[in-house]
This record gives C-alpha cells, sequence and structure tokens, in this order.
C-alpha cells in the first residue's frame, strides 16, 4: 500500500484528535453531555475518526 494515500488520514485522524482532547480539557464539566470528561476522553481517542465528531456533534452543549 501506497504511505501517500494513507498519511494525509492518518494526519486527520491526529489532528481531529488532538483538537477534541484539547477543547475537552478546557471545557467546564457543567458544558460537557453526562458532565463526565473520562468517558469523553475515551470515544476521542479510542473511536478513530467517528469519535472527535461525535464529541462535537453530541458531548458539548450549546453555550446560546
Amino acid at each position: 500500500m501506497d504511505m501517500k494515500l494513507i498519511l494525509p488520514l492518518i494526519l486527520l485522524q491526529a489532528i481531529l484528535m488532538v483538537i477534541g482532547l484539547f477543547d475537552l480539557l478546557k471545557r467546564d464539566p457543567s458544558r460537557i453531555r453526562g458532565e463526565v470528561k473520562w468517558v469523553w476522553a475515551l470515544v476521542i481517542v479510542f473511536v478513530a475518526s467517528a469519535g472527535p465528531i461525535a464529541y462535537f456533534i453530541f458531548g458539548r452543549k450549546q453555550s446560546w
């Protein structure tokens, strides 16, 4: 398999994971659904690309 095809996907996954974890760490627990940060951290890390996306869509409470 050619690394030129796989490398962008690996980089995208790593970027999503880092951004998701950074946002989770700085966010107040009262602004997270379920108010349990460690569960969302496990989802972000272990559910491949869908984990960070699920956190951004479902994990954060709206602030408006």
